[in-house]
């Protein structure tokens, strides 16, 4: 399979190292098609590793991973061209974050709108699935954890394209949780926030979440 990737940090070369290790094709997008971390990524990635444009990898991906920073990702797909996302599985790993001092503080915007509601009317063609974005990029692939794998709680409008997601997040080393329709993204965006209070209080990052039931 062909995954194009939008984003070059640690969220975006995590899953792509993942995608790799599994055997797909990753084509990594950035603004600009000589990126630094991009290039350095797939230098060490193999041969199914490329590196491009944002209108490059959405092109390129029979699936499509959005791992941007929230302030600038309209603008990413606007670079990325709603048309190469047309018809396309679009796994949304982002957090509408607000940052002080370099740190995360708050979400900028929540209760009647999210993130992953915006990224579908943006792309309105797509069908965007909220997923990976309540864990940090080290745990993304394959997490080992003494509790059994962790859940990932994920939410979109398109069932197939759900299936879809779940499958990949069951090659990930993920049992998956669907919460219904891309309006979930207004609870699943607030995990991210409490993973990170947790994180900053404990000065320990390798948790997850788990939905336990009988």
């Amino acid at each position: 399979m062909k995954i194009g990737i939008l984003g070059t940090g640690d969220v975006g070369r995590a899953l792509g190292s993942g995608f790799i290790a599994l055997g797909h094709e990753v084509k990594m997008g950035s603004r600009a098609a000589a990126n630094e971390k991009a290039a350095e990524w797939a230098s060490t990635s193999g041969i199914n590793a490329s590196t491009g444009t944002f209108a490059d990898a959405a092109k390129f991906g029979d699936i499509v991973v959005l791992a941007l920073l929230w302030s600038g990702t309209e603008n990413a797909l606007k670079l990325a061209r709603a048309e190469n996302f047309a018809g396309k599985v679009v796994i949304d790993a982002i957090n509408p974050l607000l940052f002080e001092t370099g740190k995360p503080i708050a979400l900028a915007l929540g209760h009647t709108d999210s993130g992953g509601e915006q990224v579908q009317r943006w792309l309105p063609s797509a069908h965007v699935v909220k997923a990976f974005n309540t864990v940090g990029n080290n745990l993304m692939f394959k997490p080992d954890l003494p509790g059994g794998p962790p859940d990932m709680f994920i939410a979109g409008n398109d069932s197939a394209a759900k299936q879809t997601v779940a499958a990949i997040l069951d090659s990930f080393g993920w049992v998956t949780i669907d919460v219904g329709g891309i309006e979930g993204s207004r609870l699943l965006e607030p995990l991210c926030i409490l993973w990170v209070e947790y994180g900053m209080r404990t000065g320990t990052w390798n948790h997850a979440f788990k939905l336990l039931r009988k």
